[in-house]
């Protein structure tokens, strides 16, 4: 009798993996799973349960994770395949889906899983900052610029709004733009401050070339937002430019 997983893909083949995710070493619907994946796949997930991330290299995490898009096949070559074209586990999870379909043997599936897991990292570091204060857990916040905007190749623009005692009450994204540059309108971003009844803001921008140096268009910026924000009582706290590994401080580095 074969195995219920083989029954289901064999009565509804739209469940099994893409077809362009298919290698030829994959098996044909309805044979067993080798027994040296089974147990690899075993090892690997009782090793992650034992010891937690720490104990496993990034190409074993990156197994993990290709377990459920590709579940019927070796998936070390492709995790080790992705490793090599974007350089660890953190770039690969948020590598852009564009580039990530030009990996031989990553389709849908495959974007899939790897989307979850950045946004999954995401959520959960947006949640250690949100209707927080935001001064006393800047860790976190800087965390989650991090994650969220680090390994991004457009910019974006967000701003954390601050309530009377600059505790987080939204954070929203006010635009996108090409590699080097993206539009920004100090009146929008005020206007939204009195929408929220907001008494202070944060800047937030990311430079995909992962020089976080601010450029005179930042600054200029920057100069326009906090005019608009002390002519209506909002304190403008910092203006932080997310680079690849670090990060600047417009309040530390003395441009604020």
């Amino acid at each position: 009798m074969s195995e219920p997983s083989a029954f289901a893909e064999s009565l509804f083949p739209f469940l099994q993996p893409d077809a362009d995710e298919a290698a030829p070493a994959a098996l044909a619907a309805g044979d067993r799973l080798p027994s040296y994946i089974r147990d690899h796949r075993a090892r690997l997930r009782e090793r992650f349960l034992n010891g937690g991330a720490p104990a496993l290299p990034d190409y074993e995490m990156l197994e993990l994770v290709l377990f459920r898009a590709i579940p019927r096949q070796d998936v070390k070559p492709l995790a080790r395949l992705l490793l090599d074209r974007f350089g660890d586990f953190s770039h690969v999870i948020s590598a852009p889906m564009a580039r990530l379909r030009e990996v031989p043997g990553v389709g849908e599936a495959v974007i899939c899983e790897l989307k979850i897991v950045e946004a999954a990292a995401q959520r959960m570091a947006r949640g250690r900052i949100l209707q927080q204060h935001v001064l006393s857990s800047w860790a976190a916040l800087l965390s989650y610029c991090q994650t969220s905007m680090a390994h991004r190749d457009t910019e974006q623009f967000r701003v954390f709004y601050l309530d009377r005692k600059n505790v987080l009450i939204a954070d929203e994204e006010q635009g996108r733009g090409t590699v080097d540059h993206v539009p920004v309108y100090p009146r929008e971003v005020v206007k939204r401050a009195l929408e929220l009844n907001a008494s202070a803001l944060i800047l937030v921008h990311n430079h995909p070339s992962g020089d976080p140096t601010p450029s005179e268009a930042d600054i200029a910026m920057t100069a326009r937002i906090r005019d608009a924000a002390d002519a209506l009582g909002i304190t403008l706290h910092d203006h932080l430019v997310i680079g690849k590994s670090t990060e600047t401080s417009f309040r530390a580095n003395g441009l604020l």
